[in-house]
């Protein structure tokens, strides 16, 4: 069987990849297929921009389209920067620059109230008939300094207190089996009940 990933972001296909390889589903990238297509992210919640990006590059592949949609969610935000995690300091921002921003907003809140949590939605369009969803969320503290090498985006601050940890800490094995993006697909293998379905 064979998926294609909506997405151009190699961190997040290895991740994926580590998952549904057991299953013995290929996944294949935009750039396997010679697709160089941005689908705009304009949807209100991580589900919206999920499908929206399924959607759009199934209409090209006409095969299996997975997509996904996360970022980090920082309670004494409100919330932010949530669908905005990517680009959070700006269009096209680095993740040093998303960090430094994240970490400026945070400087004068104690470790105690630094809570968040990362977020993710899953979506795999089949076919135009069968769609399946699936979401996961990670919770944990906002570090004031960063730890660890492993990871990108806000893993270097996003310490998981269940293993004593930040994700830019844990081997990429175990994160990939613990991390928000994991839970939310195997959420959504079983929304599928992938045994019967293979």
């Amino acid at each position: 069987m064979k998926w294609t990933a909506a997405t151009n972001n190699l961190n997040k296909l290895r991740e994926i990849r580590h998952i549904l390889d057991p299953y013995g589903i290929e996944v294949i990238s935009l750039k396997d297929i010679g697709l160089d297509i941005h689908v705009v992210e304009d949807g209100s919640s991580f589900e919206e921009n999920a499908f929206k990006k399924a959607s759009e590059i199934y209409r090209y592949t006409k095969m299996p389209t997975l997509a996904d949609d996360s970022g980090l969610m920082v309670d004494e935000l409100g919330g932010r920067p949530g669908i905005f995690s990517a680009r959070y300091a700006g269009q096209n921002a680095t993740d040093e620059e998303n960090n430094k921003k994240l970490i400026n907003e945070l400087k004068d809140v104690p470790m105690e109230k630094r809570t968040a949590g990362y977020a993710c939605s899953m979506v795999l369009m089949e076919n135009e008939d069968n769609i399946y969803y699936g979401a996961g969320k990670c919770e944990g503290y906002i570090l004031k300094e960063p730890r660890g090498s492993n990871g990108f985006g806000y893993d270097p601050f996003f310490y998981f207190p269940v293993l004593e940890c930040t994700f830019a800490e844990m081997p990429e094995e175990k994160k990939n089996d613990i991390s928000h993006r994991a839970a939310a697909l195997r959420d959504l293998l079983r929304n599928m009940n992938i045994d019967s379905y293979l």
